[in-house]
């Protein structure tokens, strides 16, 4: 990437989701080595996005004015070889009004938004997505997230909205914090790394500090005084089920590491390694007889298959399986 012109094709071309892994890596890495290249990119991004979302309003405007200049021509030529010229002047001026109006309406048309747009993100099962915000913060989607932004300079605030699991590298911004919106309360920072897990359908909803400080708003059901603040190394779990929320120290990467393709397992049920397995291969996972979910496993899963994962579990634990009709069924041995 030594050539501006190298860069603005692999934008583009990231923009436009034609990326591979390797190539997107790349990429980031650029872009991180100096608040130049962020920008630059940030306004490539700006201009991709204007161009894209107001292309078809463009076009329109272009074809009313086209049909405008016509109808006007037309008359025009009549006035012009008629024999009445008073009345000739008064149609130009009337055209001239009329196309005034014309040209106002449309750019209200164009230019009054009183909705945010938002812009969405979604990583489908069996993958994982990663993408970079206008502000140059980056984001890994875990498999079946989804994630929602706006783009507003004039806010005093950066705000996503996640349904899922995702992992952040949030660019300083002292003047203008980042927030995360879950279902279940939102994580306030200014720049820092850090994991959160907030799928709809899990019991548990955790937040990990890698690097700088979180704080977390519990929400309301708590009834809680103030926020609770993150140190590194430690993890709040919110617990649907009991509404207890708990911060413990923790290895972070035993729960970030599954944006470098890899998972890490220690003593998990097999219930809960179902519901990340079903996620990560994009699978159905059926059990047959209950009393396995709660066996327990240790292990870790980097590049092997679906098969070969359960070759792997079906050695430490007294389970056996098979595929039928689409479907991997679980059973005890």
């Amino acid at each position: 990437m030594d050539s501006k012109k190298s860069i603005k094709s692999k934008i583009i071309a990231h923009l436009d989701g034609d990326l591979d892994i390797n190539e997107l890596n790349e990429l980031f890495t650029w872009i991180n080595k100096s608040k130049e290249n962020s920008r630059y990119y940030t306004e490539l991004k700006d201009l991709w996005e204007a161009s894209t979302s107001n292309a078809s309003e463009i076009a329109e405007t272009e074809k009313e004015w086209k049909r405008f200049i016509e109808r006007v021509g037309k008359r025009k030529r009549k006035v012009l070889f008629g024999n009445n010229a008073i009345f000739g002047t008064w149609r130009r001026v009337a055209a001239i009004l009329i196309a005034c109006v014309i040209i106002s309406s449309l750019i209200i048309k164009i230019s009054v938004r009183t909705e945010p747009t938002y812009i969405s993100s979604f990583a489908p099962k069996g993958s994982v997505s990663q993408m970079v915000l206008p502000d140059s913060t980056i984001i890994y989607l875990n498999a079946g997230t989804e994630i929602k932004y706006t783009i507003d300079k004039k806010s005093r605030k950066r705000e996503v909205f996640l349904n899922g699991e995702a992992w952040f590298q949030v660019t300083e911004m002292k003047h203008k914090p980042f927030v995360v919106h879950t279902q279940f309360y939102d994580v306030s920072v200014l720049g820092t790394e850090f994991n959160v897990k907030a799928y709809g359908s899990d019991s548990k909803i955790e937040t990990t500090l890698e690097k700088g400080n979180v704080s977390i708003s519990p929400p309301d059901i708590l009834k809680m005084d103030g926020n609770v603040n993150l140190m590194p190394g430690e993890q709040l779990t919110f617990d649907r089920g009991t509404n207890d929320m708990i911060v413990n120290k923790v290895n972070t990467k035993l729960f970030t590491s599954w944006k470098d393709n890899k998972l890490i397992f220690i003593n998990m049920s097999l219930e809960q390694l179902i519901i990340l397995i079903e996620r990560k291969y994009d699978v159905a996972i059926e059990v047959e007889d209950n009393s396995i979910l709660d066996y327990h496993y240790s292990g870790t899963i980097k590049n092997e298959t679906i098969f070969e994962l359960l070759d792997i579990i079906k050695f430490t634990m007294p389970i056996r399986y098979i595929i039928e009709n689409q479907k991997i069924k679980i059973s005890k041995k």
